[in-house]
């Protein structure tokens, strides 16, 4: 079948399955947006190309497929690569489409020109610049293959400008031929067998996992390891969901804002399971002293992961969805009563993180963050997507919002990219129209974004945005008041802005809560509401995130009051 290339771009998308894309149109890729006109392609019009990347993040972590972004050359596409980052330490599959000069322009720093391709190779999990429109369905084809095979991750294609315009015979690829990647990662049953001795040798076993249950859906199987087994279980800010939060024994998150509990079991445990997670510093805190006590075993699907970050004693590499079933069969196939065995030092673990639980000190008449998100998650059910942005409210949330499904809690952990929580929510919702979606976000990180009030009005995309506003960046506040004696230099944000004005001049509904009272009343009749709405809720801007692991400190050395 003959085509243009732009036409044979769109196709290609559509036999993968692609039903909405986002972007932003520019010169070089009009001949797209004129085919996407004449196709009705679905095209959401975000107000800047990073909200369009973070949209189609956000809808990628949400429903788990590939979110497709479009953009133009030169400064187009060099606004999306903070989001590409972010997709890409967050191991989020995305294909990121931007087009690039004419070829008889390329390398002559031509108008609207960036190396895109120089740009995007340390922050994509492949990337490719096609000058060949007869090149383009298989570049599609293996682009889409690469980003949700194996460990997922962004997939840059730059496309020259002349390529949209070039008539092609279409024919779209059947097989996949990738020199030295098949995306199939076995897994070395011996490899299990070692971990099982582990555990038969073990007294006090933990189970730590991470974002990779999540990328593998293997909630499940998972969820079966931890009732075989009997023990105590944790897991990374990246794998909130993967275990009900009122699973017998689970200790909620670990690391530098994590429970007093997980944190206190990663240092007495004997044998550290760690499923899908990658050993980042904001979980470990002194490398050195991490898990002092424990044999680490890994199952990760990265081999690069292994032994990067901690030392393991054993190691399980492939995909979880071949090793955590073979680890539960082999389990069941043991004579050993785990529960039995592993029931005293649960009931210890309990016990300890029970001494300091995630709590907060009420304050006559002000709204505590603490209070505003357990009330919300109170009201919210299983089927809510919760949404952050980065700072101080991102930590609160992971603390008191109880994410009981895995693709139920959506943070940027890796980059920690502010601006991600306003379009990751709006792609969100768009990928899983029939949940209810609610953002936490900062009154410093909703500013990065804050355009995307208008796509989300033009769109009648329904989203809570709730903005935990301390009139400072808060995070950087915390810091500044814990290690640098109060100085708050270039944090606090005690300006003019009116949220609620901002909200309703771009087509949103605006409110704002400033008293506790207001949790009871107004904020329930607000979150129940149809259509989006802005709710701006006044905090103290001096309340710290606790617990708290300083930089360079063990786990166990936590900050767990003001003093």
């Amino acid at each position: 079948m003959k085509m243009n290339g732009a036409r044979a771009l769109l196709e290609s998308l559509k036999r993968e399955g692609v039903d909405l894309v986002f972007g932003y149109p520019g010169g070089v890729v009009l001949k797209l947006y004129d085919e996407v006109y004449k196709m009705n392609f679905p095209n959401i019009l975000t107000g800047h190309e990073q909200g369009a990347v973070h949209a189609a993040d956000g809808y990628a972590r949400a429903s788990g497929k590939v979110g497709v972004v479009f953009a133009t050359s030169g400064p187009g596409a060099a606004n999306l690569i903070t989001g590409i980052a972010t997709a890409n330490m967050d191991s989020i599959p995305l294909v990121c489409i931007t087009g690039q000069v004419a070829n008889p322009a390329i390398g002559k720093d031509s108008f609207q020109e960036v190396d895109v391709y120089g740009i995007t190779t340390p922050i994509t999990k492949h990337n490719y610049l096609v000058k060949d429109a007869n090149e383009l369905p298989r570049v599609v084809k293996e682009a889409f293959f690469i980003a949700r095979t194996g460990r997922p991750g962004p997939v840059s294609i730059d496309i020259a400008a002349d390529v949209f315009n070039t008539e092609i015979d279409f024919v779209y690829p059947d097989e996949i031929n990738l020199r030295g990647y098949s995306g199939k990662n076995p897994v070395e049953v011996s490899e299990v067998d070692e971990v099982v001795a582990a555990v038969e040798n073990c007294q006090r076993p933990l189970i730590f996992c991470g974002g990779g249950v999540v990328s593998s859906d293997t909630t499940d199987e998972l969820r079966d390891v931890i009732r075989r087994l009997g023990c105590p279980s944790t897991s990374t800010l990246m794998g909130l969901g993967c275990i009900d939060p009122d699973t017998d024994g689970y200790l909620g998150f670990a690391g530098m804002h994590g429970s007093f509990g997980a944190n206190m079991a990663i240092q007495s445990c004997d044998l550290l399971l760690c499923i899908g997670m990658r050993f980042s510093d904001r979980v470990t805190g002194r490398v050195k002293d991490f898990a002092p006590n424990a044999k680490i075993v890994h199952f990760e699907i990265d081999p690069a992961e292994v032994n990067k970050n901690v030392a393991a004693d054993l190691k399980v590499i492939g995909d979880l969805r071949y090793s955590l079933p073979t680890f539960k069969g082999k389990l069941d196939a043991s004579a050993t009563d785990f529960a039995e065995k592993f029931a005293a030092w649960k009931a210890d673990a309990i016990a300890k993180g029970n001494e300091h639980p995630f709590t907060w000190t009420d304050a006559e008449d002000a709204i505590k963050p603490g209070a505003l998100i357990s009330k919300i998650s109170s009201i919210c059910d299983e089927n809510t997507i919760a949404v952050t942005d980065v700072g101080q409210h991102q930590m609160w949330a992971a603390q008191f919002f109880k994410a009981r499904k895995p693709r139920q809690f959506l943070t940027s952990g890796g980059l920690g990219t502010m601006g991600f929580g306003l379009p990751a929510a709006m792609g969100a919702k768009l990928a899983c129209p029939d949940k209810n979606v609610v953002l936490f976000t900062g009154d410093g990180s909703i500013m990065m974004n804050i355009q995307e009030l208008a796509t989300i009005a033009d769109h009648d995309i329904d989203i809570k945005i709730v903005i935990v506003h301390n009139f400072i960046l808060g995070m950087v506040g915390q810091w500044q008041r814990l290690f640098y004696n109060h100085h708050y230099s270039a944090s606090e944000l005690k300006y003019k802005r009116d949220f609620v004005k901002i909200a309703n001049a771009m087509g949103v509904r605006g409110y704002r809560l400033t008293k506790a009272q207001e949790l009871e009343d107004e904020l329930v009749e607000i979150m129940f509401s149809k259509g989006a709405a802005v709710i701006d809720v006044y905090v103290p801007e001096e309340e710290n995130v606790l617990p708290m692991v300083p930089g360079g400190k063990r786990l166990d050395q936590m900050v767990l009051g003001d003093a």
